[in-house]
């Protein structure tokens, strides 16, 4: 992994190679992040747009991951599937993702390649091809998206989608980001010029260049293929705190796929742009509780008292640090039929009552920081995952710097700080999924 300093405590020790960042602003307002890596022979090219889940107008659920798929149908200067072509012409790779508060188009190619991959993200981000054949077309595979990984699947939307309603209030935090099915169908050509004119704006958009580049070459490449946008109003960022419930909200959601029943309990969490330590300790004590055999739950929920089959915990909806606030840590498992949901609950309780007492060892922690360290190393050795991490951080949190951070703040953290994030997993009021088996021959359309 690149990053700075050297990662300490917690009985963790590594050595970090530096790596530089380089920020600029365009005229049209879009900002860039060039970060030079001599030594991989690959070039990643990103656009980070701030506009994600939380965003789409009531009424339209499931638009900005709609229009996520228009970005791929053509654009200003290249017809549909030529945008494939010339990136996997290359022996390159591409995609984009849509999340809770951004989206992200990202491809990886041959060093060679760098100005080709700028061309074609600019091109896109200046005019994609919006026509009723490509929306009619993308509204359908949008749905069977649906169908296949929500619809008609065990644990369909477990627990992203269906646990934030029971958490959350407001209509950004609690709706379905997937899609309601007639909601998708009712879309039309001006709900998605208006959307791409309001948040596709260069001043709403962040661009990460990572690789063998040279600065200041990089730097006239991006300023001739970008600079030429024309501005646009940026879009004032809402903020879509709301309060934490004051006491536990439970609802119960059938599935006609479901072998098991299956429960998820979830809690806000720390903001990370005003207490990064305290969302981090939120990120460890997933860790103690759910990650590998020797974890917390999985030694009591499944080996001590068997009352699940499986059983996970997670910091971030969507992954960590994935997500401006507020966003939520959560408990699932998977238990018998037999076991009360009750019990599950409690045994999660008791836990996080024993942990907020009694902190965990620095051995233990340091175990989990080791594991933790491991998957950044790993992940971070890609380019890919590498840019898309520093170029999502930047837009969420103005600090690309935290992905570097992240081994040496982890490795930092006290068993004390872990047991205040368990204590204040029992403080605060939280929401539960119950899914239950359901004898029913087929489920509705509806995401």
């Amino acid at each position: 992994m690149d990053s700075a300093g050297r990662a300490s405590g917690s009985g963790v020790s590594v050595t970090l190679v530096s790596i530089e960042l380089h920020r600029a602003t365009l005229s049209n307002g879009l900002r860039v992040l060039l970060v030079p890596d001599p030594a991989t022979p690959v070039v990643g090219v990103a656009v980070h747009v701030d506009v994600g889940f939380r965003s789409e107008p009531e009424g339209r659920t499931g638009f900005a991951h709609l229009f996520e798929h228009l970005m791929f149908q053509g654009s200003e200067s290249l017809e549909k599937l030529a945008h494939f072509r010339h990136v996997q012409g290359s022996g390159g790779v591409f995609n984009g993702s849509t999340h809770q508060d951004y989206t992200d188009y990202f491809e990886v190619l041959p060093a060679a390649a760098l100005e080709r991959a700028l061309f074609l993200e600019a091109d896109r981000l200046r005019a994609p091809k919006l026509t009723e054949e490509n929306l009619r077309n993308q509204v359908d595979v949008v749905k069977e998206e649906i169908r296949l990984n929500v619809l008609n699947r065990p644990y369909g939307g477990f627990p992203w989608i269906l646990l934030p309603p029971v958490l959350y209030d407001t209509f950004p935090n609690a709706h379905n980001g997937y899609g309601d099915f007639s909601e998708l169908e009712q879309a039309s050509l001006d709900d998605a010029a208006g959307f791409f004119d309001t948040f596709y704006a260069p001043g709403n958009a962040q661009l990460t260049v990572a690789g063998p580049i040279d600065v200041d070459a990089t730097m006239a490449l991006v300023e001739k293929h970008f600079g030429d946008i024309p501005a646009r109003p940026t879009p004032e960022r809402p903020s879509f705190f709301e309060p934490v419930p004051g006491a536990e909200r439970r609802q119960s959601v059938p599935d006609a796929h479901a072998p098991l029943p299956a429960l998820a309990m979830g809690f806000r969490m720390p903001d990370p742009a005003t207490d990064l330590d305290g969302y981090l300790a939120h990120v460890l004590l997933a860790s103690v509780l759910g990650d590998g055999e020797a974890a917390r739950l999985q030694r009591r929920l499944v080996h001590a008292d068997g009352l699940v089959t499986d059983v996970s915990a997670s910091a971030g909806l969507m992954g960590s640090l994935d997500a401006r606030d507020p966003d939520t840590f959560t408990v699932t498992a998977v238990h018998p039929a037999a076991v009360e949901p009750d019990r599950v609950v409690g045994a999660v309780d008791e836990e996080l009552e024993k942990l907020a007492a009694t902190p965990p060892s620095p051995d233990e922690l340091a175990r989990q920081v080791a594991r933790w360290s491991a998957a950044l190393h790993q992940e971070n050795d890609r380019v890919m995952y590498r840019m898309l991490g520093l170029g999502a951080r930047e837009l969420l949190y103005g600090r690309a710097e935290i992905t570097l951070e992240l081994t040496d703040r982890l490795a930092a953290l006290t068993p004390t700080q872990v047991a205040d994030a368990a204590g204040a997993l029992r403080g605060a009021g939280r929401g539960v999924l119950l899914v239950e088996p359901a004898q029913e021959e087929q489920q509705g359309d509806d995401a």
